[in-house]
């Protein structure tokens, strides 16, 4: 099976995603009436991000009667590790050991949230020693 496109998302592509992962599927308008906020954009901004989603393979549309439905190619957990590799070149030299304690320095993860990371980290271990 080929690999997924692997997307990059400004910030208002990821507002759009979101709405089409949390429905499935949606028409742009749709999406528009989905999204909140105060700085909610125009119903023909909606359209033009999906337009630029689809070119850059995160999700296709089918058409159906007048409107086209648009659904999502690239689940959230391909967007999140493709975010976190960009974040990870661009600010920590693709050092995810300096992300982590970027992380721990800061104050960023409470005490249960650092056992869960240091309990990732001894599976991982685990796993490699095994040789899976």
């Amino acid at each position: 099976m080929a690999r997924k496109p692997s997307v990059a998302l400004t910030d208002g592509e990821l507002r759009l995603m979101r709405v089409l992962w949390g429905r499935g599927s949606a028409t742009v308008a749709e999406v528009h009436d989905a999204i909140d906020g105060r700085r909610k954009p125009a119903y023909n901004t909606v359209l033009t991000l999906l337009r630029i989603l689809e070119r850059k393979g995160a999700v296709r549309h089918v058409k159906a009667g007048r409107a086209y439905v648009f659904v999502p190619i690239v689940d959230r957990a391909d967007a999140r590790r493709s975010a976190v590799r960009v974040l990870l070149a661009r600010f920590f030299d693709n050092s995810p050991r300096d992300l982590v304690l970027n992380l721990v320095e800061q104050g960023d993860l409470d005490a249960g949230e650092l056992g869960q990371v240091l309990q990732l980290v001894a599976e991982a271990g685990r796993a490699r020693r095994r040789g899976a």
